[in-house]
């Protein structure tokens, strides 16, 4: 709220707050102050408030999950976007901005999704909406080494991974992570250890593959010895 003053704060899945936080923010709404930590005078601020949910909050109100006070405050002016299985003419556009997004984050050429490959991600029906297509594109410029994407090359949508595997990772950016450690392993056995080369299949620059192989902890002499 503090970095917010004077300006917009967006709460994102409120629906999943803890009553302790539910009760914090309602505070501040209705107060419009707050106790920075480790600071016992009240702060005032000045913050204009957007919330998003994917939850019916009246149900979670019912089930003794949210706060009805707290619903009100943010209930002032309400709009309801639609899930992605409901207008699904918006895929292109989806695919096409996270597709630049991610290009840029792992510094990649971006993808050319194929029109047969639009139109299957357009035939399903996302029922993890966005964030599955968010997820969905991200795995596509991670682990896709060439520039067109067919409808073969998509991974099979809704089975990304099997519980058992899913279990490993405690958290989203370890599942990314380990998903680009398996790929980026398995295209340095395919160049026999080879960096540069390695780094064409991938069509990344080497000095960021360099930099990608030290946050991820792969040690290039071993890989080595292992492709040997």
């Amino acid at each position: 709220f503090e970095l917010a003053d004077g300006a917009t704060l967006f709460l994102d899945e409120v629906g999943d707050m803890s009553a302790r936080m539910q009760a914090k923010v309602l505070r501040v709404l209705e107060e419009q102050r707050f106790e920075p930590v480790g600071s016992p005078t009240p702060m005032r601020v000045d913050v204009r408030v957007l919330a998003a949910t994917n939850k019916r909050l009246e149900v979670e109100i019912e089930r003794g999950h949210f706060r009805t006070d707290l619903l009100y405050r943010l209930n002032v002016i309400p709009f309801e976007i639609p899930p992605l299985r409901e207008r699904l003419e918006d895929v292109p556009l989806l695919v096409e901005h996270f597709n630049q997004k991610f290009s840029r984050a792992y510094n990649k050429r971006p993808k050319r999704f194929e029109a047969e490959a639009l139109e299957t991600l357009q035939s399903y029906s996302w029922p993890g909406n966005v964030r599955e297509l968010r997820n969905t594109v991200e795995r596509v410029v991670i682990m896709h080494a060439g520039g067109r994407v067919a409808a073969p090359d998509l991974p099979l949508l809704g089975q990304e991974e099997p519980p058992a595997a899913l279990n490993r990772f405690s958290s989203f950016r370890d599942a990314s992570e380990a998903h680009q450690r398996d790929f980026i392993k398995r295209k340095l056995a395919e160049a026999d250890g080879n960096v540069s080369r390695a780094a064409e299949l991938m069509g990344m620059d080497r000095s960021h593959l360099y930099r990608r192989m030290r946050i991820l902890g792969i040690n290039v002499r071993e890989e080595r010895a292992g492709a040997g």
